[in-house]
C-alpha cells in the first residue's frame, strides 16, 4: 500500500517528544503559520528529561542576561567554545547557529508566550581558565510558576527531579538550592519562608501533596505546555511513535501506538523528532558507550530507550558522538525509582571520592561532565573506578545535606533506613582502616589518601587534583574555609562512605544536522520531511561548557527547525 493513500490523521507539523526542545518546536510552529501542530509523547507524563532537570538553558548574551547589565559578547562566547570543541565535533555552521539564533528564540517566547526566564548571576561557565569564559549570566533557570495555572494538565506534568524538592515536596530553585544545600547565611529564613507557604496554601493541599508552586524544570516545561493550551495545540500522551513513514527518500508522517491502538498520522509539512536519547536501552548502552555502563544509574526518564535514533538510523541518516551522553556521577538510593544527580555533594570541602584502591582519581569540585570523563579516562581493569565511594566525616555530615542522607542534624545516624547499610549503599566507622573494609576499599589506600587530604586542607593546595584552583569549582566551595574554599579535613569520627555510580542524566549522540536542524545523510543530503533537536541529534555544545547545554540547544534548533518549515524570516 502506498504511504499516501491512508491516514487515520493529518497535520502540518507532528512532534515527537514533549520536553523542552518538542513543545518549543511546536509553540514556534504554531507563531510562525502552522497552525495545525500534534505533539506525541510516549509517557503518561509529558515533559521527559526536560522536566526532571534543573532547567539551565545556556544561551550567551539573552536577555534577561542582557537586562541584569551583564557585559557578554557572540565572539567571546565563540572564542570560549573553540577552545573546548574542534570543528571536526562541532562544525561551525552548527555552532555559529546556535550562538547568533539563541537569543532571537528567548526573545521570540518571551515576546509570544508564557515563557519567561531569571539569569543566573553567580552561575559561571564549566572551564572559566580559558578566555571567553563568564562567571555568571550565560545561564537562565525558569520563572517559578503555580502549577493551577495549567488547569487539569498539572497532574499530567512531570515532576523535576526529587533532589530539588526541599523535603520532598516543596520545588526550589537551582539558586534556593545552592543557598540550602550548602547551609549558606540565611538560609535557614529561606527554608522556613518555603515551608510556611506550602503549609498556609490549605486549599492547594487538599488536592495536591507536593507545593502548588513548580520551579527549575517542570516549571520550564509547565510554562511552556500551558503556552500550547492558550493555542489549543495537541499534546498526545501514552502515543509511542513505532515508526518514521517515508517514501522516495521524504518523510510522510509517523506510525504510532496510542493506548494500544496502531495510528498513522501525516505530516503535511514536517516531522520534528525531539525523543530524546537511549540512555534506558541497555542493549545501545553496551553497544555504544564506555564501560562500565548500566541503564540503571541513569537519572533520565525511563522512557527515553532511543526510538527516534534507531529511526533515523535506518533512514540513512548520518550519525556522531553515539559513544558519549551527559555525564555525571548519580547515587542511587535504595527505595528510590531514580537516581539523585551527584552534583553539589562532592563538590564542597571535607569529603573525597574513591576508587577501589582508596585512591581519588579526579577534583571532586570541577564540573559533573568532566569528573566523570576523568573516570571513563582513568578506568581499566587494572585500575578500576568503580565501585567508588564519597568518603567524609562527622563534621561534614552535620554541616551540608548529602542526597538521601541530608545532615545529621535533620536526619540523624539512627533515622537513615537500615537497608542503606544492608544494601551496600552506605557505611559508618569509627576508624579510616575499620570504614574500608565495610565498603571493600583497601584500607591503607584509603588511610593515605585522607591523611593527603588533610594536608592539602591546611596549605590550601590539593598537590593530587588542583581542587579549587578554578571559579567554578568555588562555586559549590564553603567560604568559611581557608585557605581554599574547596579543600576541608577528613579527621573526625564517625566516618562514613556513600556510594556513587558512574551515571548520566542522557545520552549525547544521534542524527547530525544542519542548521536549520534537518536530518542529513553521510553524503550531505537532506532527507526531506525530517528535522531532529535535543538529544536525537548529534550535539551542538558536546564539552558541556555551562549549566544548561543541552536544553539550550534544543530550545534554539527548535526554533530554526520551525523557521525552515515555515519560512519565517526573523
Amino acid at each position: 500500500m502506498s504511504a499516501d493513500q491512508q491516514w487515520d490523521y493529518s497535520f502540518d507539523v507532528v512532534v515527537v517528544g514533549s520536553g523542552n526542545g518538542g513543545q518549543t518546536a511546536a509553540l514556534c510552529s504554531y507563531e510562525m503559520g502552522s497552525r495545525d501542530v500534534l505533539v506525541v509523547e510516549k509517557s503518561h507524563l509529558y515533559g521527559g528529561t526536560s522536566s526532571i532537570s534543573g532547567g539551565g538553558v545556556w544561551i550567551p548574551c539573552n536577555r534577561y542576561a542582557q537586562e541584569a547589565g551583564a557585559q557578554d559578547s557572540t565572539s567571546d562566547a565563540r572564542t570560549y567554545l573553540r577552545q573546548l570543541i574542534t570543528e571536526e565535533e562541532v562544525p561551525d555552521y552548527q555552532l555559529d547557529a546556535f550562538l547568533e539564533n539563541g537569543p532571537k528564540m528567548v526573545d521570540f517566547l518571551h515576546q509570544r508566550s508564557q515563557v519567561r526566564y531569571v539569569s543566573l548571576a553567580h552561575y559561571p561557565d564549566y572551564y572559566t581558565n580559558l578566555e571567553g569564559a563568564r562567571e555568571g549570566h550565560r545561564s537562565m533557570e525558569p520563572e517559578p510558576f503555580n502549577a493551577d495555572e495549567l488547569g487539569e494538565e498539572w497532574r499530567r506534568l512531570r515532576r523535576t527531579h526529587p533532589m530539588m524538592h526541599l523535603g520532598g515536596l516543596i520545588g526550589i530553585t537551582q539558586v534556593e538550592a545552592a543557598l540550602l544545600v550548602g547551609q549558606q547565611p540565611g538560609w535557614w529564613k529561606t527554608a522556613a519562608k518555603l515551608v510556611l507557604d506550602y503549609l498556609i496554601d490549605i486549599p492547594w493541599r487538599l488536592k495536591d501533596k507536593f507545593h502548588r508552586r513548580l520551579a527549575t524544570g517542570c516549571a520550564g516545561v509547565a510554562r511552556l505546555r500551558a503556552s500550547l493550551q492558550d493555542r489549543d495545540i495537541p499534546l498526545w500522551l501514552n502515543t509511542a511513535m513505532t515508526r518514521v513513514i517515508d517514501e522516495n527518500g521524504k518523510v510522510l508522517g509517523i506510525e504510532v501506538n496510542r493506548g494500544g491502538q496502531v495510528l498513522r498520522i501525516q505530516a503535511r509539512k514536517a516531522v520534528i523528532l525531539a525523543a530524546g536519547g537511549f540512555e534506558h536501552n541497555q542493549e545501545m548502552r553496551e553497544q555504544y558507550l564506555p564501560q562500565p555502563t548500566d541503564h540503571r544509574w541513569s537519572a533520565g526518564t525511563r522512557d527515553n530507550t532511543g526510538d527516534a535514533i534507531r529511526e533515523g538510523i535506518r533512514l540513512g541518516a548520518k550519525m556522531h558522538r553515539l559513544n558519549e551522553a551527559w555525564w555525571c556521577n548519580t547515587i542511587s538510593v535504595p527505595g528510590e525509582e531514580i537516581p539523585r544527580l551527584s552534583i553539589m555533594e562532592k563538590s564542597y570541602p571535607g569529603s573525597i571520592v574513591v576508587n577501589p584502591a582508596g585512591e581519588r582519581f579526579g577534583n571532586e569540585s570541577q564540573n559533573y561532565m568532566a569528573f566523570q570523563q576523568e573516570t571513563f579516562r582513568k578506568h581499566s581493569a587494572e585500575n578500576p573506578c568503580n565501585p567508588a565511594w564519597q568518603v567524609f566525616d562527622a563534621n561534614f555530615r552535620a554541616r551540608y545535606f548529602v542526597g538521601p542522607l541530608y545532615n545529621s542534624k535533620f536526619r540523624p545516624d539512627w533515622a537513615l533506613p537500615k537497608r542503606y547499610e544492608e544494601e551496600g549503599f552506605f557505611a559508618k566507622a569509627d576508624t579510616i582502616p575499620e570504614l574500608a573494609r565495610k565498603i571493600g576499599v583497601d584500607p591503607d589506600g584509603l588511610q593515605k589518601t585522607v591523611d593527603n587530604m588533610n594536608e592539602y586542607a591546611r596549605t590550601g593546595v590539593d598537590l593530587e587534583c588542583q581542587r579549587g584552583d578554578a571559579a567554578y569549582d568555588r562555586y559549590y566551595g564553603d567560604p568559611r574555609f581557608s585557605p581554599n574554599p574547596c579543600l576541608g579535613p577528613v579527621d573526625t569520627a564517625p566516618y562514613y562512605a556513600m556510594k556513587v555510580d558512574p551515571g548520566d542524566f542522557g545520552t549525547q549522540g544521534g542524527m547530525v544536522i544542519n542548521a536549520d536542524a534537518q536530518v542529513v545523510r553521510e553524503d550531505g543530503s537532506v532527507i526531506e520531511g525530517l528535522y531532529a533537536i535535543g538529544n536525537c541529534s548529534a550535539p551542538t555544545l558536546p564539552c558541556y561548557p555551562g549549566p544548561g547545554s543541552t536544553l539550550g540547544p534544543a530550545m534554539t534548533f527548535a526554533y530554526q527547525a520551525a523557521k525552515a518549515i515555515t519560512g519565517y524570516r526573523d
